[in-house]
């Protein structure tokens, strides 16, 4: 396996690697995220909350809920950059990788994922047992869409900076065996997606392809030396599942189309979480492309 780039992000990481400094790391930007998630419910829901359902807002079934939702994301990304400048005596930057490396590296591999959801797109028609719900009408979506991109861009941004940045980074800086740095943060990710209410037989599949998603994904980061491939694979795969066919059930309040079934459809659900998980897999082989080029 090449993963020589992944020491690229690990050259700060273990200036500051003490195991004693990781724990407490991980605890403050939980407590960080906790804290200013907390202080933008007391002084922003209540206003926000005045114009719209309690319900749809908070499972983020309209627009404005599905905003703020996604939105709020921008906490992690503050709490782990405090915390990586203030405890590991590093920038944010560092955790991202070499700026301009990042960059050219998501925007390959943003083109090579355009032309795969076009093929998947005009390949003979697919059919879901039952035609796709309408959810926002089109002029309403498309005013959303330059707001909805830059929100999922900060969600999946999060994610891919706390889980393949400050978690497999810490990790990596004390353990040579990728079964631990690349596993572990994996495997929390995965468990970040466990809905047994929801999803019902069907959530521990789900958790057991989200921690497949994120040791492709920390792979992905491994080979590139940045975490610009990981964020272009994931917000191409949350702007189609949360901006154009989303689930009726919750987290569509930006979605254009609606699945004909809900996540408590546990038998209709299952062939698609196959699907879900092979197009993972090209994705992940057309990044791995990108980066090689």
């Amino acid at each position: 396996m090449s993963y020589h780039p992944h020491e690229t992000l690990l050259q700060e990481a273990r200036a500051k690697s003490e195991l004693w400094r990781f724990a407490l790391g991980v605890v403050l930007v939980i407590v960080v995220w906790f804290a200013l998630s907390l202080l933008s419910d007391v002084f922003l829901l209540p206003v926000l909350l005045a114009a719209t359902d309690q319900a749809d807002f908070i499972t983020g079934t309209n627009p404005a809920g599905m905003a703020m939702l996604l939105g709020s994301f921008i906490y992690a990304i503050v709490a782990v950059g405090l915390v990586v400048q203030g405890l590991h005596h590093r920038s944010l930057g560092s955790v991202i990788g070499p700026k301009h490396r990042a960059i050219w590296q998501g925007t390959r591999v943003l083109r090579i994922l355009a032309v795969l959801v076009a093929v998947l797109i005009i390949l003979p028609p697919y059919s879901m047992g039952a035609p796709l719900g309408r959810n926002l009408d089109l002029a309403r979506w498309l005013m959303w869409l330059p707001l909805s991109l830059a929100l999922v861009l900060i969600q999946v941004s999060a994610e891919e900076i706390l889980f393949r940045g400050y978690l497999q980074q810490g990790l990596a800086a004390r353990f040579n065996s990728p079964l631990v740095w690349m596993v572990l943060p994996s495997a929390l990710f995965g468990m970040g997606h466990y809905m047994p209410a929801e999803a019902g037989e069907n959530a521990w599949l789900i958790v057991a392809g989200s921690t497949l998603y994120g040791v492709l994904m920390a792979d992905l980061t491994a080979r590139s030396g940045s975490l610009g491939p990981a964020i272009a694979v994931h917000f191409v795969n949350n702007v189609w599942s949360l901006l154009v066919i989303a689930s009726p059930s919750s987290l569509h309040g930006l979605a254009l189309y609606l699945h004909p079934f809900a996540m408590d459809d546990i038998a209709a659900l299952r062939p698609w979480l196959l699907v879900d998980l092979l197009v993972i897999l090209v994705s992940w082989l057309a990044a791995r492309v990108a980066i090689r080029a």
